[in-house]
């Protein structure tokens, strides 16, 4: 069974992150996906860019798909190193740069995953960290 975070939830992940997004003045796509990595709920807000929408998704995909968040994936996949070439594969989905996160239960298991774009990684990283906090928040970590 796909195990996955609830719509109502996603929502309001999403909700967290955006205004974290308008703090730092930067319009972002935000997207949310179950275990799997299939698309729950995706946010665009105005402004945005296009490119975003995939590269969101692509990164929510990537951290449900690995278990892991995507910015662990830029070294490894460096000339050289084990992974080189990871984001050449899996239809060209897999991102390696910072913006998407898991979503674990209490158990460690990975339930849905999150994913930001629109701004340097660094930025989507922060915007990314605000629906991370507020899913942990909701478990009550």
């Amino acid at each position: 069974m796909v195990q996955s975070i609830t719509l109502d939830t996603a929502k309001e992940l999403i909700n967290a992150a955006e205004r974290k997004a308008e703090e730092i003045d930067n319009p972002m796509v935000i997207a949310v996906a179950n275990s799997e990595g299939n698309l729950i709920a995706q946010h665009r807000m105005d402004d945005a860019w296009l490119a975003s929408v995939s590269i969101s998704r692509n990164k929510a995909y990537t951290s449900a798909a690995l278990d892991m968040p995507t910015h662990e994936l830029a070294e490894p996949s460096e000339p050289g190193n084990s992974l080189y070439g990871l984001q050449t594969t899996d239809e060209g989905r897999i991102v390696i740069f910072g913006g998407g996160y898991p979503l674990t239960d209490e158990d460690g298991d990975v339930v849905g995953a999150f994913g930001v774009s629109g701004g340097a990684v660094e930025q989507d990283m922060e915007v990314a960290q605000a629906g991370v906090s507020r899913w942990e928040e909701i478990r009550g970590e």
